[in-house]
C-alpha cells in the first residue's frame, strides 16, 4: 500500500505532471464560518427498513454514518417532519393526524434523532415538513406554524433534543408572512434558540425571495439563513451571492442531489462539497439521502445513499462508495471551523480544492478532488504564517480504494508541494485519528422469509415500536398498530381519513411488504370496515411511483360494506393522451400487452352476501401462473387470467373514496408460498424496541 501511496503522492516533484500552479494560502480570518456536511433522514420514509433491524447491526449501521471519526462522521443532518404524506419513497405518521392529536412516539424519526445525538453531542439537527395533515388547512397558515411548534415540543420534553435550525417548507414556493409567523410562534413557546432557514426551494427561480428581504426588514428579521436546493445543478449567480452575503446571514444549501453509481458518487459529493463554497458561498451542504432503509422496488432505492440496509431479517446491510466522500470531509472538519478563502479555488488543470482552518488550535486540512482533471497536476501551496503545522496526514480516494491513508507531508521552507491524479480525492490535514472503521460478521443476504404472518399481538406497547409493525413500508398513508374494534388483541389500522397536503400526487393508501421476486402465492388478512370504507389486499406489486407520485402496478382485491367485491389490476399513473379514440378503440389499447397503459381497471366483480361494516371478514387474493382468484371468508368469488404483472410484492390497500380515504382495520396477514415460489423459513430475528 505504501508504494501505491507513494506512486499517487509525492511530496516533491519526483514525477512529471503536465500542469503545475502555485497557490498561495494566506489571510486565514476572511473565509466564513464552517457550517457542516451532512444528509437528509426523510423526504421519504428511508429508513423505514432500519427501524427493524436487530442488534448489533442496526447500532452498527448507525456507526458507520453518525459515529465521530470512524465512517461518514456527518457533523449535521437534516429530517423530514413527518406529515402523512408521501414525499418520494413513502410516508411517515405525524405526531398530529387531526387537531388535537398529539403522540410523541409515533414513528422513527425522533428515534434516529436521538441515536444520532448520542453518538455525536456536537452533530446540529435541522428539519423541515414536506406534506402535513388536513386540518392545518393552508400550508401557508397559523396552524401550520403551531403545528411546527408542537412537533419541537415533542422533541424537547419527550426525547430531550433540540433543533438548531428548522426550515419553512420543502421545495413549495415562499411566503414572507408565513416566515414571519412561524418566526413569532417560535419565540412565543419558548424557541428563540432555534434558527430559520428559507425557504429551500430549487430550480432557476429558488433565490426570488432574497431581493424582497431588502425591501421588507420583518422578514430579513425573521429569516436567519438563506438557504435553497442543489447548487451544483444551479449555482448562485455572483450577483445572487453577492446580494444574499449583503445581509451577513449564512447561505445553506438544505438538499442536494447526486444521483450516482459507485465511485462517481463519491468523487461527485465532494465536488459539490467543494463547489458549492467556491462557487456559492454555502457554508452547510445535505444531501439527500443517508440510509437506504427501504424496499429496492422503492425509488431511489440505492442510489444515492451512502448505505444501504434493506434486509432487517437477514441483518445484511452494504456500505457504498458514497459513505466515504462524506469522510473526507467529516473526519478532517469541526464544525465552527473557517473556510480560508485563499485556499478555495478550482483548479487549473481541472478539480477544486477547499482550506479549512481551526481559529483555536491552527489545525487545517485541505480536501481536493480531481475528477475534471484529464492528467496528474502539481499544485504548490505556498502557506502564511498560521498555518504554521508542518506535518500532514493524507488520506486518499480513487476508483480503485477508498479512503486509504498514505504517507505524512511535510511542509518544507512554507511551501507544500503536492501531485495529484486525476479522478482522486484527496484530504490533508494536520489532525489525527481518522479511520476506515468497519465491522466484521455482517450476515449474508438472503430473501425475505415466506411463509410469513403477523397478528400484531407480539408488540406489547406499540408505542415502543412507534406503532409502527416490522417490515411494512407505508407508500402513502399510515398503517398504525391499534387495539382491534372488538377489543380481542392488536390489529392494524389505515389511520389518515382525509386527504394530506401532501408533497406528491396522491392515490390510494397501501404499504408493501415481501419480495419482488414472489411470482406464485398468497397474500391474505382479516378486514374490518368502518361505514364507508373499502378494503383490500395487494400481491404482485412491481412498481410503486417514480418518486413523485404513488401509483402501483400490481393487482389488488377490495372489498366495500354492501358486499361488492372487486379484483382489481392496477398499471400505473394514466396519461389521459395515451387513450384515443372511442370506446372501441380504448378498449383495444388497453388489451394490448406490449404498451404500459396507466390506470386501474376491474378484471373481475361480484357481490358477496352477508359482508357488512364493523365485523371481521377474510380477504384472500391467490397467484397461481396466470390465474388469480380472489376468495372473500374462504369461498371465491371474482376471478380472471391476466400474465401482465408475474411477480411482486404483497401489501395492504385503504382505498379513496369520493370525499375522503377509508380507515379500515387488518388483522391475521398471511402469505403462503405456492407453485414457482418456495419457502424460506429461516426464523425471523429479535428486535429491540424504538423507545
Amino acid at each position: 500500500m505504501m508504494i501505491a501511496a507513494a506512486m499517487l503522492l509525492a511530496a516533491t516533484m519526483t514525477q512529471a505532471a503536465t500542469r503545475q500552479q502555485t497557490i498561495r494560502i494566506d489571510n486565514v480570518n476572511e473565509g466564513k464560518t464552517f457550517d457542516g456536511i451532512g444528509a437528509v433522514n426523510g423526504g421519504g420514509a428511508t429508513s423505514v427498513l432500519l427501524k427493524d433491524y436487530p442488534d448489533p447491526w442496526r447500532s452498527q449501521i448507525m456507526d458507520m454514518v453518525f459515529k465521530p471519526m470512524w465512517g461518514a462522521s456527518v457533523s449535521t443532518m437534516l429530517v423530514e417532519i413527518p406529515g402523512d404524506g408521501n414525499s418520494t419513497q413513502g410516508s411517515m405518521p405525524s405526531h398530529s393526524h387531526h387537531r388535537g392529536d398529539f403522540n410523541a412516539r409515533r414513528g422513527y424519526t425522533w428515534w434516529v434523532l436521538r441515536e444520532a445525538a448520542d453518538r455525536n453531542p456536537s452533530i446540529t439537527l435541522d428539519a423541515t415538513a414536506w406534506s402535513a395533515p388536513r386540518w392545518v388547512g393552508d400550508f401557508w397558515s397559523q396552524d401550520m406554524a403551531d403545528y411546527y411548534v408542537g412537533w419541537l415540543k415533542g422533541l424537547r420534553y419527550e426525547h430531550g433534543l433540540e433543533m438548531d435550525a428548522i426550515g419553512c417548507h420543502n421545495e413549495k414556493g415562499w411566503s414572507a408572512d408565513f416566515a414571519k409567523t412561524l418566526r413569532s410562534a417560535m419565540n412565543r413557546n419558548g424557541f428563540s434558540n432555534v434558527r430559520l432557514h428559507g425557504f429551500d426551494n430549487w430550480g432557476d427561480g429558488k433565490m426570488e425571495f432574497v431581493p424582497v428581504m431588502k425591501e421588507d426588514a420583518e422578514l430579513a428579521a425573521a429569516i436567519d439563513i438563506i438557504s435553497a436546493h442543489t447548487f451544483s445543478e444551479i449555482h448562485l449567480t455572483p450577483e445572487s451571492r453577492a446580494l444574499a452575503e449583503s445581509f451577513g446571514k449564512p447561505i445553506w444549501n438544505s438538499e442536494e442531489h447526486i444521483y450516482l453509481p459507485g465511485f462517481d458518487c463519491l468523487i461527485t459529493i465532494v465536488k459539490c462539497f467543494n463547489e458549492n463554497y467556491i462557487i456559492s458561498g454555502a457554508t452547510k451542504i445535505v444531501n439527500w439521502y443517508d440510509i437506504a432503509g427501504v424496499y429496492p422496488l422503492e425509488p431511489y432505492g440505492i442510489e444515492p445513499s451512502m448505505l444501504i440496509a434493506s434486509e432487517p431479517w437477514s441483518g445484511h446491510y452494504q456500505v457504498r462508495e458514497a459513505l466515504w466522500a462524506y469522510a473526507h470531509y467529516g473526519q478532517f472538519t469541526r464544525l465552527g471551523w473557517q473556510y480560508v478563502d485563499s485556499g478555495c479555488l478550482l483548479l487549473d488543470g481541472g478539480g477544486s480544492m477547499v482550506t479549512l482552518r481551526d481559529p483555536a488550535t491552527d489545525d487545517y486540512s485541505i480536501i481536493v478532488e480531481t475528477k475534471e482533471a484529464a492528467a496528474p497536476q502539481t499544485l504548490q501551496l505556498k502557506l502564511g504564517k498560521e498555518l504554521k503545522k508542518n506535518t500532514l496526514c493524507c488520506w486518499y480516494s480513487n476508483a480503485d480504494e477508498q479512503f486509504v491513508r498514505a504517507r505524512d507531508l511535510k511542509v518544507k521552507g512554507g511551501t507544500l508541494t503536492l501531485t495529484l491524479q486525476p479522478g482522486t480525492v484527496y484530504s490533508f490535514s494536520t489532525t489525527s485519528g481518522q479511520q476506515k472503521g468497519s465491522f466484521d460478521g455482517i450476515p449474508e443476504a438472503r430473501p425475505f422469509p415466506i411463509p410469513y404472518q403477523d397478528d400484531f399481538d407480539a408488540y406489547s406497547e406499540p408505542s415502543q415500536w412507534g406503532f409502527l409493525p416490522h417490515y411494512t413500508a407505508d407508500i402513502i398513508g399510515c398503517y398504525e398498530l391499534a387495539t382491534r374494534p372488538d377489543g380481542k388483541g392488536q390489529c392494524l389500522r389505515q389511520t389518515v381519513g382525509e386527504h394530506t397536503l401532501s408533497w406528491a400526487p396522491e392515490w390510494h393508501h397501501y404499504c408493501i411488504l415481501g419480495d419482488a421476486e414472489w411470482e406464485d402465492y398468497s397474500v391474505e388478512a382479516d378486514v374490518w370496515l368502518t361505514p364507508g370504507d373499502e378494503a383490500g389486499v395487494m400481491g404482485r406489486v412491481c412498481h410503486v411511483g417514480t418518486g413523485y407520485g404513488v401509483w402501483a402496478k400490481g393487482y389488488y382485491l377490495k372489498v366495500d360494506d354492501r358486499g361488492h367485491c372487486s379484483l382489481m389490476i392496477t398499471r400505473g399513473k394514466l396519461d389521459p393522451k395515451e387513450l384515443i379514440g372511442d370506446a372501441e378503440q380504448q378498449a383495444l389499447i388497453l388489451a394490448r400487452t406490449d404498451i404500459e397503459v396507466g390506470g386501474e381497471y376491474v378484471l373481475d366483480e361480484a357481490d358477496v352476501k352477508g359482508l357488512s361494516a364493523c365485523s371481521w371478514h377474510n380477504l384472500k387474493l391467490v397467484f397461481e401462473g396466470d390465474a388469480i382468484t380472489g376468495y372473500v371468508d374462504g369461498v371465491p368469488a371474482v376471478k380472471a387470467n391476466d400474465s401482465r404483472y408475474g411477480k411482486g410484492m404483497a401489501g395492504l390497500i385503504a382505498p379513496l373514496q369520493e370525499s375522503s380515504i377509508s380507515t379500515p382495520y387488518f388483522d391475521n396477514l398471511r402469505i403462503t408460498p405456492l407453485g414457482r415460489t418456495k419457502a424460506n423459513t429461516t426464523p425471523l430475528p429479535s428486535v429491540n424496541p424504538l423507545y
